[in-house]
């Protein structure tokens, strides 16, 4: 309320002025100090917080809406006073203008806005050569990661092709399966001639030379022994003082077994089982004597060994009897014979092989024990390799 009337009070104060009018000099003079006064006023008027005194009203909406006409309650339209915002006046001339800047001026401005410190410059490019430099030596350690990883893989996979590319060593063996007698040779180097040798056993013997051959000399003695189930046939070692004479050579019975069926053939025909009588003679000669076996009455030296073996394989009993090897060869002492290898691991060669020509006979009750033990542990027959065969008189 104060400001309105302070206006009231500068407008009177103006056309009271403007009626006694001063010479134009007087006036001149009168309008700065007139002017230095108001901006005076407006400054202190300025400094102080404006206060709305009334609502305001919208003077469209006042201005579209008709007058009431007057009463006797009522005062005239032009006497009602309308509530007012208190807005400054501000003279734009009193208002010093910012002077304009120069070209020359906002260029360089915006140069030193735009433009870092030199310093900073210099530490930004610095850390920013040591980020790439810890990138590039990440990315090297990667790569050298994945070819370090590659490198070990493809040593794997070699290994691993030549362990699977490499023969399996064992000392296991069978008559059948991955351990037959086919893969002997590849199972163990130490038994390559199983696969490679050119003179091996057992052939089938057809067409034998028949020739004078000096007689077997049996000198065989009953003997203390032992047996065991070594997992491919019963095996019986006997005592020492058992030979054989055949020519100038002299050999001494170290062992016999047996086979089912018969290993050997003879013009192609075989018998159910057969017993190998080995023998060694000086500087580790081996010499073989092969009695076919057929049914028929039983062999009492067969009895024994089958008395006695042991209740557990690869148990070795030695049943502190005696047993007569005599007992168990033919009594027609003809033969075949050839150069050939032994039947089993390690297959070796340069073997004296003596096949009988007359079987023995074994009862069936003794053929059907051992075949409950070894139904089939015989090699099959090798190549005769055009070995020479001889057939005695």
């Amino acid at each position: 309320m104060r400001n309105l009337i302070a206006l009231f009070a500068c407008s009177f104060l103006m056309l009271g002025a403007s009626a006694n009018e001063p010479p134009p000099a007087a006036k001149a003079a009168s309008d700065a100090d007139k002017r230095a006064v108001d901006a005076a006023k407006l400054a202190a008027a300025l400094s102080r917080p404006a206060k709305l005194v009334d609502k305001p009203v919208d003077d469209k909406a006042a201005a579209e809406k008709p007058a009431k006409p007057a009463t006797r309650d009522h005062a005239p339209a032009s006497t009602v006073q309308k509530p007012l915002v208190q807005k400054p006046l501000i003279d734009k001339s009193l208002v010093e203008k910012p002077p304009k800047a120069s070209a020359a001026t906002a260029d360089k401005v915006a140069a030193a806005v735009s433009a870092p410190d030199d310093d900073d410059q210099v530490d930004l490019s610095v850390r920013i050569a040591e980020r790439l430099a810890e990138m590039r030596a990440k990315q090297a350690a990667r790569v050298a990661a994945a070819a370090k990883a590659r490198k070990a893989a493809e040593a794997r996979r070699k290994k691993e092709v030549a362990v699977a590319a490499a023969p399996k060593i064992s000392t296991h063996w069978d008559y059948d399966g991955e351990f037959g007698p086919e893969n002997w040779g590849k199972i163990n180097p130490a038994w390559a001639q199983c696969g490679k040798g050119s003179r091996q056993s057992p052939i089938d013997i057809r067409d034998g030379m028949k020739v004078n051959l000096d007689e077997i000399d049996f000198d065989y003695r009953p003997a203390t022994f032992s047996e065991i189930d070594n997992g491919h046939t019963v095996q019986v070692n006997v005592a020492a003082g058992s030979f054989i004479q055949v020519g100038p050579e002299r050999y001494e019975l170290v062992q016999f077994h047996f086979h089912r069926p018969s290993e050997e053939r003879i013009n192609g025909k075989g018998t159910e089982m057969v017993i190998h009588l080995v023998h060694r003679g000086s500087g580790g000669k081996l010499a073989v004597v092969a009695v076919l076996l057929e049914r028929g009455k039983a062999n009492d030296a067969i009895q024994t060994v089958w008395n006695n073996i042991p209740l557990e394989k690869g148990q070795l009993g030695s049943p502190g009897i005696e047993l007569d090897p005599f007992e168990l060869l033919p009594n027609r002492r003809t033969y075949y014979t050839y150069m050939g290898s032994m039947t089993e691991p390690p297959c070796t060669e340069n073997v004296l092989w003596l096949v009988m020509k007359q079987p023995m006979t074994a009862s069936p009750a003794q053929m059907a024990l051992f075949s409950r033990l070894y139904p089939l542990n015989a090699r099959p027959v090798q190549a005769s390799e055009g070995r020479m065969v001889k057939e005695s008189n």
